[in-house]
């Protein structure tokens, strides 16, 4: 069986990894030459996943396709579908979360608890009757790891409102920002793993680290566990999902955002649990049984190793050999060439047996551990 995924970052680095234990071929497209799958693959191919006549060229060379970004070109996934390819998640899944506006009226039309909204072409639309300050401004397409959302919080921050596609959406009063992966396959076999929680780093809009099961109160794993299962019965399509969540000071939870591929809020699962996301994906893609997901370990974290500031260029991971004197912790490199500011350039899992140990070692990983350059 050819495999192809569009994109050839950490994340289809990590899916390659999992999958050379099974008797597969794994072929990658991505645009960098040097992308962490570059040198794991077996077969990479430099191109640009948004461009239709690369991805139906690409697609014309393996028996089934998935992602590992989701701003890739769906028109030609719709006519590699036609042709008999199997594409995982289905091409028109993977379109309504390219665009956090279809995302949004999708939640809404399933009855999906999600913060109040309204979509705008341009900046000259904005209406506060209808939302308030302060709201959030998410672009519709093309933002990531927080990028393309900002907070407008006073008459004066109106003037920074970007002039392009938007969603305005009402600020969440967060207590919590949660995470949960569900996978899904063909035979309608869903499979939903522990809720985790995330810390973010406010400078970067990115998470700092996670901490699984999330420290909320017990009645609340049923309401989230409920909410994400209706969620995965509206999913038409096999493959593996995750759903960022706010847990609201009232106790209300919102579906923030969705990925439609394996996330930075699962990358623990590779140690903590007895089937990791990226075994998930590869038994979603090509329609396995599923096998038990569930954690090996009380407690699980995972800390995003990203450069430093004021470093660009080969990657020093300092005091890497710290690790090595703390029981259960468990380093991932993602062979990335360059460090810059901000970069996810690695991750940490830790794993343990109470919560206070957990974040005893958060804290020595944090304060040891720095990506610089030479």
């Amino acid at each position: 069986m050819k495999i192809g995924i569009l994109g050839g970052g950490q994340l289809g680095r990590m899916f390659i990894q999992n999958a050379l234990n099974y008797p597969n071929e794994i072929h990658i497209l991505d645009p960098d030459s040097e992308a962490p799958c570059s040198t794991i693959s077996h077969k990479f191919v430099v191109g640009n996943f948004n461009d239709y006549k690369t991805v139906l060229d690409f697609g014309q060379n393996v028996d089934i396709i998935g992602i590992e970004i989701e701003h890739v070109n769906i028109e030609a996934l719709k006519e590699l579908e036609k042709q008999g390819i199997k594409v995982v998640p289905k091409p028109e899944i993977v379109e309504i979360f390219q665009d956090k506006g279809i995302q949004k009226e999708f939640y809404r039309k399933n009855n999906l608890a999600t913060a109040p909204f309204y979509v705008i072409e341009n900046a000259t639309e904005i209406d506060l009757n209808k939302i308030q300050l302060p709201f959030v401004q998410k672009l519709r397409k093309g933002g990531y790891d927080g990028k393309g959302v900002q907070i407008i919080k006073s008459e004066k921050d109106l003037e920074k409102l970007w002039n392009e596609a938007s969603v305005i959406e009402q600020c969440a009063d967060i207590e919590k920002e949660l995470a949960v992966i569900f996978a899904k396959n063909d035979h309608n076999e869903i499979a939903i793993f522990p809720a985790v929680e995330m810390v973010f780093n406010d400078e970067l809009n990115l998470v700092d680290y996670l901490i699984t099961p999330a420290h909320v109160e017990p009645h609340l794993y049923n309401i989230i566990h409920s909410l994400v299962k209706d969620y995965s019965k509206v999913i038409d399509s096999s493959g593996i999902f995750a759903v960022e969540l706010f847990l609201n000071k009232n106790g209300e939870i919102w579906i923030n955002e969705t990925a439609p591929r394996v996330h930075n809020s699962g990358h623990h699962t590779i140690e903590a649990n007895e089937c990791s996301q990226f075994e998930m994906m590869f038994r979603a893609m090509l329609n396995l049984p599923f096998n038990s997901i569930k954690q090996k370990y009380k407690y699980a974290a995972m800390i995003n190793l990203v450069g430093e500031n004021n470093f660009e260029g080969i990657p020093i991971i300092k005091n890497y050999e710290e690790l090595f004197k703390k029981h259960k912790v468990f380093f991932h490199w993602y062979g990335k060439k360059v460090t810059k500011p901000g970069r996810k350039m690695g991750h940490i899992t830790i794993l343990g047996k109470d919560y206070k140990s957990i974040k005893e070692k958060i804290n020595f990983v944090k304060e040891k551990v720095k990506i610089i350059s030479e």
